[in-house]
């Protein structure tokens, strides 16, 4: 640091101060009042009060604006009289935006929020479906994490708005919504020198495969060693994770949230297409898609471009589906805006409503024509989630999209419009629905429960086709894995519970852990040549890693600390090739491996390692277990460790 300016003796009032910012290539001059002469101006500000000056120096009071730009500056200070100019280098400092300021544009009123918002680094994700809902923690590492500060920053000084005209962009950088939409399109790399690439399917070789990030420090870290490379790779959980940890660094009160069943609309219709058989296999037939879970992040920020009534949660979505003004990003969309049907207000509140409330046309398909169809207005944005303030626990933030009153009418006449149109249509006097007996857990047999209600005045024979088939949550299913037909006599006005198992033989070799499965059924009347369709998807749990660290969960930073995993086998066979890894950002230098040829029923794989962590906060162990005859991983356990200062 640099000797503070010496100031004359007895010759202040000759003398004129002056402090000089430089955000950049930008300069501006701010006169020192002394001795708290006026009010402070609207803008920025620097002051010496009566008890800051002495003799030799002086302590001068610099205030920024509440709508000053986010980003590195540096202070200067120059001492002038009339033959006389001296000019000091202070040094450097960041400005952020500040939620505990009332008239800054993040102000958010309450601690308990910004605790959980701001100041926390540990977070939940909430994945699955909606009837078995998975929870992945998450280090978002703002708070103590070494470089990351500096990350965000760098994220800010290569954006294609920067490099194009710097000084707009600074002057810009006042806004939290023009700053979530720079960073929101920096994290996925399909415009810029973003920080994640997108992979969705195939191999993984060349990167770390999206289930395994379990934080943002380390993904910021890489991108920074790389020269802004982009760290390969993301997929919708691990976009939205990082945004939150860079627009919490930048000072906006950010969480990440969840939408299960999450439509991607892609033409702007709000109605997604599905294709059935006529034995009920799901078809690659259409581009539109229904995610099981999408991730996205809301920031709390004032619209001033907008009415009041915007201000509040905005979505910002960095996985890169659609171009947002030619760029992959989405939003800040107001979640007002959503649930109250404003569908042109900036920024894509149309897409995001599509996201949490479209309707779904299920189509079933015969040689290439329309033989029965379906709206489902239910299906998307069943719930809505993310974790609760100081809890574990989710919070259903769903009614906060959705507003029931608003689209009961619409909805009834557009699905009137669609059952009716077109050559086929759904009879109102057979009602079926498809549900699966609990939870299944691999390993286990999955009961598939088909309820057939005939509300007719006459008997009905039917065919019964049903179908499962692996699929990934953000897209159509794959080949089916399993089938089944049979015949059904059912009496007028009766309701049978058909009820078909899959055995955990005909489903291992492609069903590994956290797995999700399509499933439909479809029905057809022998004599009127009726189709009916019920569909259900399912997610299918797995076995549990035990995770103790000697000492209990709190441990003392540079300390180490002995920590135990263990994986029994509770299947009724024995398995080949297991292996069990343990890793943790913050804690392990490298992944731990243990390995058995064979690991018999009733038996456990055991590994023990030593952690220490580097720096205070919240880390996060992750332990998994695989076996050669899985296709994937069977079961994968986190474990939340709180560091404390010694």
């Amino acid at each position: 640091m640099p000797e503070p300016p010496q100031l004359a003796p007895l010759e202040v009032e000759e003398q004129q101060l002056y402090s000089e910012l430089l955000p950049g290539d930008m300069s501006e001059r701010i006169p020192v009042q002394l001795f708290d002469k006026g009010p402070n101006p609207p803008g920025w500000s620097a002051k010496i009060y009566p008890g800051d000056m002495r003799t030799h120096s002086a302590t001068i009071h610099v205030c920024s604006s509440a709508r000053s730009s986010v980003g590195l500056y540096h202070l200067l200070v120059h001492m002038e009289t009339i033959n006389n100019r001296k000019s000091f280098a202070v040094g450097t400092f960041v400005l952020l935006c500040n939620p505990w300021l009332r008239d800054d544009p993040v102000y958010m009123p309450l601690d308990f929020q910004i605790q959980e918002y701001m100041k926390s680094d540990y977070g939940i994700v909430y994945m699955g479906t909606p009837q078995n809902i998975c929870r992945l923690p998450w280090s978002f590492g703002q708070k103590y994490e070494p470089g990351v500060l500096e990350a965000c920053l760098q994220i800010l000084q290569v954006s294609p708005q920067h490099l194009s005209d710097k000084r707009k962009d600074y002057i810009l950088r006042a806004d939290p919504a023009y700053l979530s939409r720079v960073i929101c399109a920096m994290v996925n790399c399909n415009d810029d020198l973003g920080i994640l690439r997108g992979k969705w399917q195939g191999s993984y070789k060349g990167g770390v495969k999206p289930t395994e990030w379990i934080g943002s420090a380390d993904i910021l870290h890489r991108w920074v060693a790389s020269n802004c490379s982009p760290v390969s790779y993301g997929q919708c959980w691990v976009f939205a994770s990082v945004l939150c940890t860079v627009m919490r660094v930048l000072g906006i009160p950010s969480r990440v949230v969840t939408v299960f069943n999450a439509a991607h609309d892609t033409d702007g219709s709000r109605n997604v297409e599905e294709y059935y058989s006529t034995k009920g296999e799901k078809l690659n037939l259409s581009k539109d898609s229904i995610w099981n879970f999408h991730v996205w992040v809301e920031s709390w920020m004032r619209r001033p471009d907008l009415s009041a009534e915007f201000d509040g949660w905005q979505v910002v979505d960095p996985t890169p589906q659609e171009k947002s003004a030619g760029v992959f990003c989405c939003g800040p969309c107001p979640v007002t805006a959503v649930q109250q049907h404003f569908l042109n207000t900036p920024y894509d509140s149309s897409f995001v409503h599509a996201s949490v409330d479209a309707d779904i046309v299920r189509l079933i398909v015969r040689n290439g024509h329309v033989v029965g169809r379906m709206v489902e207005t239910e299906w998307v944005g069943q719930l809505i989630y993310t974790k609760s303030i100081g809890s574990d626990k989710p919070e259903n933030l769903t009614h906060t999209y959705k507003s029931k009153k608003m689209f009961t009418s619409i909805r009834s006449r557009l699905q009137s419009r669609q059952l009716l149109d077109g050559p086929a249509r759904i009879s109102p006097n057979v009602e079926v629905s498809l549900n699966v007996d609990g939870v299944p857990s691999v390993g286990d047999s999955i009961i598939i429960c088909v309820t057939v209600a005939n509300k007719s005045s006459r008997p009905r024979v039917l065919v019964e086709h049903l179908d499962a088939q692996l699929k990934e949550y953000n897209r159509n299913p794959r080949e089916s894995f399993w089938r089944t037909h049979k015949l059904v006599d059912i009496q007028a006005g009766e309701v049978l519970t058909l009820y078909h198992t899959i055995l955990p033989s005909e489903y291992e070799a492609v069903l590994a852990g956290n797995d999700i499965v399509n499933v439909a059924v479809v029905l057809k009347d022998v004599r009127t040549k009726e189709r009916f369709l019920a569909v259900h998807e399912f997610s299918v749990s797995s076995p549990l890693i035990t995770i103790q660290i000697e000492g209990g969960n709190n441990i003392q930073m540079k300390k180490e600390y002995t920590t135990h995993i263990s994986f029994i086998n509770m299947f009724p066979k024995t398995l080949s090739g297991a292996v069990l890894t343990v890793e943790g950002f913050g804690l392990l230098q490298y992944k731990h491996i243990s390995r058995l040829v064979l690991l018999q029923p009733g038996h456990r794989i055991v590994k023990k390692v030593s952690i220490m962590a580097t720096s205070p906060g919240t880390k996060l162990l992750m332990a998994t277990f695989t076996h050669s005859s899985s296709p994937g991983i069977t079961s994968r356990s986190f474990h939340k460790v709180s560091v404390q200062t010694e």
